[in-house]
């Protein structure tokens, strides 16, 4: 039997260099995928099938391009509040359905890169929800049980990666539309930092929190999509020892098995280095709460308001979701302004939380609900899947949903990570570590994960400084180069062009370097590297009368270390002769 088509991005950019595997092949198996899903809810438009092969046929003769289009021939779908050229965009709601003259930003990045638009895929109308269900194009089918909702607001979006219709697909994330989905469909959810990428031609929900997301099926996938859609920032790496927080108190909504696999979850995070550590959840649960219970929510009715209330009877406005997008009438200005400030405060209490952690390690719901379940609690439970999720793009912050395991009813479990602004080549590459280390099925598909070589790799952006007294490795103050990340990066000398000093006071002793015009020496060194924001933490711990220049190396090079104003050296002891700290150090002994 022939093994299924795998169309993770970078196993179909390793058929295609290898010539086993042409775009209309796998285009023909979109289409077959499709029709064999049937009447899925998936879809509210899609590429007509002539097209699609046009398009196919069209990259196959520019198959000699294929290193300079990252993404040749990877089909995708996208949620249909965002714009492409030629397909009506509907953000759920028929009445408000336009052609879209121009394709989003977002999408004509990936168009350029080879990418194929599949379709337009369905949503909680106007993005304003969690749970996937607030449709009048029906709800897409849960692949793992048709009984439970698909999660929302990107509910088809999710589906088609989870069900192997598609390689990867755009969502949107306000307040945890990207992650959701995610965890509901045991796929990757990677919600870039509010700003990351463009949202031209994308409908708005809230437009000051709104950020397209995307949905792979593995984090190697969504590192191709992430390196296409924008120029990701340098941060600094997860190391093999970290530290994650675990919020307290816990939230499940009475669902035990939930609970159960987050605390698995939570002892995974420690097996691979992690140590476990609590905060205080409260700043970041009433940050949520202002979302659809606070001033916000009239930003959804500048969004989309005056069209709900002057649509027609037939133009297919969903109750739900005229009630919310209609609530924000009520609220003033003043609430507005008040609003601010609250957030501020609790801004602040949450950073004051984060402090020290890598990341925050967080359910990405709490629990799952039944189609029914909706029916006789369309807000409440609503609410409720918000609870680990709508503060992130208040805070500014990067998120990761990751699959972790199944409920004993094989419904999808999952956490999100969450860092700060500009980590997701930093989460992702972590969540690539994540998938290795807890195998599961991508999806529901019969993909695999993409070989080791593909996982994204942190570039990170690192300052060298040179150090020659107490904070080299072993000496009394090397802890605070450690405790901000410091790297020892090599050992060496200075150019023999400084005078080195043992400067009064102390403890603990430190030493003043000088550069000389002539009479100096050499002076062994340590080069290390600090992440480029922390130099700024680094830099408030040094006393006068030392600070950083630019200190010559015996190779000929420069880099960043400490030197001594010349003022200070009035009365130290010379020990240039020693060649450096540890010398000095070692002869006091004797």
């Amino acid at each position: 039997m022939t093994a299924p088509l795998d169309l993770g991005v970078h196993a179909l950019r390793n058929a295609y260099r290898s010539g086993k595997l042409d775009v209309r092949q796998v285009v023909e198996e979109v289409l077959k995928r499709i029709a064999a899903a049937g009447d899925d809810k998936v879809w509210i438009s899609r590429a007509s099938d002539a097209a699609l092969r046009t398009q196919a046929d069209s990259l196959t003769a520019r198959r000699g391009e294929i290193e300079k289009l990252p993404l040749y021939g990877v089909p995708f779908a996208v949620k249909d509040n965002i714009d492409v050229a030629g397909m009506t965009t509907t953000a759920a709601c028929p009445g408000f359905a336009y052609e879209a003259r121009t394709s989003a930003e977002i999408v004509l990045r990936l168009v350029a890169a080879g990418a194929i638009v599949v379709g337009k895929t369905n949503l909680d109308q106007f993005a304003t929800g969690l749970v996937g269900v607030r449709s009048p194009y029906g709800v897409p089918r849960n692949p793992f049980n048709a009984d439970y909702i698909p999660g929302g607001s990107s509910s088809g979006s999710a589906v088609a990666v989870s069900s192997g219709l598609v390689s990867f697909s755009l969502g949107t994330d306000t307040a945890g539309s990207g992650r959701v989905p995610a965890g509901f469909n045991n796929i990757v959810g990677l919600k870039p930092t509010p700003g990351l990428f463009s949202n031209e031609g994308v409908v708005p929900a809230c437009r000051s929190l709104d950020c397209v997301s995307v949905f792979a099926l593995c984090c190697a996938d969504a590192d191709a999509v992430l390196g296409v859609a924008c120029t990701p920032r340098a941060t600094p790496a997860i190391g093999e020892t970290f530290r994650f927080g675990v919020p307290r108190p816990l939230e499940f909504f009475g669902d035990d098995a939930y609970a159960a696999l987050y605390a698995e979850a939570v002892g995974k995070l420690k097996a691979l280095g992690g140590t476990a550590v609590d905060f205080d959840y409260a700043p970041f649960r009433d940050a949520a709460q202002l979302l659809y219970s606070g001033p916000w929510v009239a930003e959804r009715t500048a969004a989309v308001g005056a069209f709900i209330e002057g649509a027609a009877d037939n133009a297919g406005v969903w109750p739900t979701t005229q009630q919310i997008v209609l609530g924000g009438r009520k609220y003033s200005a003043v609430d507005a302004f008040e609003g601010q400030y609250k957030l501020a405060e609790l801004k602040a209490r949450a950073a004051a939380e984060m402090h020290g952690l890598d990341f925050l390690a967080l359910p990405t719901a709490g629990t799952i609900y039944r189609l029914a379940d909706l029916e006789r609690e369309p807000v409440l439970y609503n609410s409720h899947l918000g609870h680990y999720t709508n503060f992130v793009n208040f805070f500014g912050l990067a998120g990761l949903a990751l699959p972790f395991g199944f409920r004993p009813d094989g419904l999808p479990f999952g956490i999100t990570l969450i860092a700060r602004a500009y980590a997701e080549r930093t989460l992702l590459a972590f969540g690539a570590r994540w998938q290795r280390a807890v195998p599961l099925s991508l999806g529901k598909t019969a993909s695999r994960l993409p070989a080791p070589a593909h996982d994204p790799v942190v570039v990170e952006d690192r300052v060298s400084i040179a150090v020659v007294g107490a904070h080299m490795s072993g000496l009394p103050l090397n802890g605070q180069l450690t405790e901000l990340g410091g790297r020892l990066e090599s050992a060496g000398k200075t150019a023999p062009v400084y005078r080195f000093y043992a400067l009064p006071g102390g403890p603990p002793q430190r030493p003043g370097m000088v550069r000389m015009a002539e009479g100096g020496g050499a002076i062994e060194l340590e080069v290390w590297s600090l992440p480029a924001d922390k130099v700024g933490a680094f830099v408030t711990r040094i006393p006068a009368p030392l600070g950083l220049g630019t200190v010559a190396l015996a190779d000929g090079s420069g880099v960043l270390g400490f030197l001594c104003e010349s003022h200070a050296i009035a009365g130290a002891r010379d020990i240039t002769s020693l060649g450096g700290w540890r010398a000095y150090i070692k002869s006091l002994a004797v």
